[in-house]
């Protein structure tokens, strides 16, 4: 981008960017049920407000536009580059594209989006025979495809910070914990006995890291 190229007001960055992303994330969640459109439909809103902010109006540094430029007075807060606020605001003098948040962010966003279509393979499968889906992602948490929602979510959070999605954040990861305890209340019916054992093996949301590293031990070892 050169300088005298506009930073913002980019609508059609906005359309085309939002666009991939939700129908790149479509192509993975597949959503079925209305609570799965819910679900789906607010992450999609979550990315509308990024990119908007990212290409049409900056809002937040316009909010923040008196605070960083008396604490920032070198940096030119209307250009692109510095909508990356954390390398701005951590010092960060190279390229943000390559800065250690920007970097971190690609992970969290990949990761998530893998967990996602990973977890959507092995329930769809699951719900073709009308069984528990306790293998691949599902061996490690109960519900990853709303965790991989929270990786991508937090690794946007982490690349372009603004003031919508930060408050959108918690409120996302809470309707997400709701529609979890529902799906839960719901497999619970059908599955009775079976999913309150698998329930008291395997965590919600957060994966047991020792029992990653005792089957990664196991795995590796070598059998005659």
């Amino acid at each position: 981008m050169t300088d005298d190229a506009p930073a913002y007001g980019l609508w059609f960055l906005v359309v085309l960017n939002s666009a991939i992303f939700i129908l790149f994330a479509f192509s993975f969640f597949k959503p079925n049920t209305a609570r799965d459109w819910r679900s789906f439909g607010a992450f999609s809103a979550f990315l509308v407000a990024l990119f908007t902010e990212m290409y049409g109006f900056p809002l937040t540094i316009y909010l923040l536009s008196g605070w960083l430029q008396s604490r920032y007075p070198g940096v030119d807060w209307l250009s692109h580059d510095a909508g990356h606020l954390l390398e701005m605001l951590f010092g960060w003098k190279a390229n943000p594209h390559f800065g250690p948040f920007h970097l971190l962010s690609f992970a969290f966003i990949g990761g998530g989006f893998v967990v996602i279509a990973a977890a959507w393979k092995v329930l769809y499968e699951a719900q073709r025979r009308h069984a528990l889906a306790t293998t691949g992602p599902y061996a490690h948490v109960r519900h990853p495809q709303y965790v991989g929602f929270i990786l991508v979510l937090f690794g946007f959070l982490l690349q372009w910070p603004t003031l919508l999605t930060l408050l959108m954040f918690p409120v996302l990861v809470f309707m997400y914990v709701r529609l979890a305890r529902t799906e839960e209340r719901e497999a619970l019916a059908e599955f009775g006995e079976a999913y309150r054992r698998y329930m008291a093996n395997v965590p919600g949301f957060i994966p047991n890291l020792s029992r990653l590293a005792g089957r990664a031990s196991r795995g590796g070892k070598q059998h005659p």
